[in-house]
């Protein structure tokens, strides 16, 4: 890779890869046959899950999280503000409103004490849900958010599509990230820079025999068949989605599993270089804060700049590595501030999202770069950076 153009993430599709796809092209089955099924078998597996529900992306994930939870009109979730805009977006969704929580500005992640605040400012509304987002791939404190979220009749919804891989030890006990142990759902999306490339796919994981069930109707319109009945015949109960993922992905998905151990060593090994080397130039630009009890697979490699002590605007520096061929990205704008939400609720005070957002920038980190890449892109920031 070294040379070319580096983008911040990117998929990396090898040979057999395109082979388990070509396969799955000449199979009886391009949607809603056994190879989804397999993917959905696997991957559970993977996580330490006891169901997972394969759909359409990630953002289908969350709605049917919501739905599935029975979560609409007159009730509230809590999101941090520093996520993609899909966390919040699901909730409305199903009617329901949204209180955003501030993040640690060092991290970007949701935490005890922010959720605390946002559950004092909700205190008089019927909270529902709790989503922490595991921004970049570093966990939140789940057993702290889940005890905060109980004590006010809520559940947890982990927003996982960054952290497929990573590891999380609590009370000396490590849960991979999926594994149900203190949620309700994860959710995980397989867009091609995610960990895991489908293109386009996700995936819910949860150990409720009955919440899966509720997801898996759900994922398909709602329709519901009687066994024995005339084979024509379905019904439609309530109003459900078409989020269902065709086989030819879920191929993909099967292939690229088998090589998720790979991907997450090779993104570990890339980060600790990250970190060698900018430790150098420490502090003008630093990697974002991890918390003790996370082991992340990064999907996002993000480092904190304090622009204006520099004298340069991020604008410059974006422009000024993509001219020496190296891609930047900013996660994300705090989903507070987007026009939708300040004019529904106003703009909320979140000084820790807005020092994350006002500093961040992720650099590139994808299983393919060698680590000339790495060297590459740290001098040219500290070129940029004088």
């Amino acid at each position: 890779m070294t040379g070319g153009f580096l983008p911040y993430g990117r998929q990396t599709i090898e040979d057999d890869d395109i082979a388990a796809v070509a396969e799955a092209l000449r199979g009886d089955f391009l949607t809603t046959g056994p190879t989804v099924e397999a993917f959905e078998t696997a991957f559970a597996a993977k996580v330490g899950a006891d169901h997972a529900i394969a759909v359409s992306n990630g953002t289908a994930t969350l709605h049917l999280a919501m739905m599935a939870l029975g979560i609409g009109e007159g009730d509230v979730c809590v999101a941090p503000s520093v996520t993609f805009l899909a966390t919040a977006n699901c909730a409305r969704y199903v009617g329901a409103e949204v209180v955003f929580a501030d993040v640690d500005p060092d991290s970007g992640l949701m935490t005890p004490d922010t959720l605390a605040r946002a559950l004092a400012g909700a205190r008089d509304k019927r909270v529902k849900a709790v989503l922490p987002v595991h921004l970049r791939g570093d966990v939140c404190d789940l057993p702290a958010l889940k005890a905060m979220a109980s004590a006010s009749g809520a559940v947890l919804v982990e927003d996982a599509p960054h952290a497929l891989g990573s590891i999380a030890t609590f009370d000396g006990v490590a849960h991979p990230v999926g594994d149900g142990a203190y949620s309700s759902f994860a959710s995980f999306s397989f867009h091609p820079v995610k960990t895991l490339a489908t293109g386009e796919g996700g995936m819910l994981t949860t150990n409720d025999p009955a919440l899966a069930a509720k997801a898996r109707l759900l994922r398909s319109h709602g329709m519901v068949r009687q066994p024995g009945g005339d084979p024509w015949w379905y019904e439609m109960p309530e109003l459900g989605f078409n989020y269902r993922i065709p086989d030819v992905l879920c191929a993909l998905g099967l292939s690229q599993l088998a090589k998720l151990d790979r991907f997450v060593a090779r993104r570990r090994d890339l980060t600790a270089l990250y970190a060698r080397l900018l430790a150098e130039r420490a502090p003008r630009a630093r990697l974002a804060t991890s918390p003790d009890h996370s082991d992340a697979a990064l999907h996002l490699l993000t480092v904190l700049i304090d622009f204006e002590a520099e004298g340069i605007s991020r604008r410059t520096v974006v422009e000024s590595l993509k001219a020496q061929g190296v891609g930047t990205q900013v996660h994300y704008i705090p989903v507070h501030r987007q026009p939708y939400y300040a004019q529904r609720y106003g703009v909320a005070d979140l000084p820790g999202a807005d020092a994350w957002y006002a500093r961040c920038l992720t650099l590139p980190l994808y299983p393919a770069m060698t680590n000339g890449d790495v060297e590459r892109v740290v001098n040219a920031l500290a070129t940029v950076l004088g």
